[in-house]
């Protein structure tokens, strides 16, 4: 290994690990509207674990995480399925007892958006091209409402923005 790091060019180091970071997705439209995407050329479980890392070493725990690649995958047949969509896709899902709190005392209906979600996937027509992203919560309501929802959402950004750049 150390061999390795001595043939390289600093140029080629920085090159590798400095990911590809698209402008959100949303912007090339090739995600649904109010989702907030971004993109990196990486390897699926570099990213993936990336994004779990983003989440708990915030002091978040990971509720679940659903393997929707391999579920889509495991019914195809079952559904009339024609191609394969992922390579591999998960969402991980998780809360924030501060954030929630906040957003629940300011409008107890927005138990709705919890738990949240961020999602990570690749495809087999963009080979070593990772998309993370999350849907972005509606901040409407109350002032009190709006600035919780939006702190989520920020919170949201930047797990995802961290998990493409690392």
């Amino acid at each position: 290994m150390i061999e390795f790091w001595k043939s390289i060019t600093v140029a080629a180091v920085f090159a590798a690990v400095t990911p590809i970071v698209s402008a959100s997705a949303a912007e090339k439209g090739s995600v649904p509207e109010g989702v907030t995407a971004y993109t990196v050329q990486a390897d699926f479980e570099d990213v993936r674990f990336g994004l779990e890392n983003a989440i708990v070493n915030r002091g978040l725990v990971i509720d679940y995480t659903s393997h929707i690649g391999e579920m889509l995958e495991r019914t195809s047949a079952d559904v009339g399925g024609t191609k394969k969509i992922f390579s591999n896709a998960q969402a991980m899902l998780f809360c924030s007892a501060d954030l929630s709190r906040k957003a629940m005392e300011a409008n107890p209906a927005n138990i709705a958006y919890c738990p949240y979600t961020l999602f990570v996937y690749d495809t087999p027509d963009a080979e070593g091209s990772v998309t993370v992203g999350f849907r972005r919560l509606s901040e409407i309501g109350s002032e009190a409402s709006k600035a919780a929802i939006g702190e989520v959402n920020t919170l949201l950004d930047s797990i995802a923005q961290e998990a493409v750049s690392e």
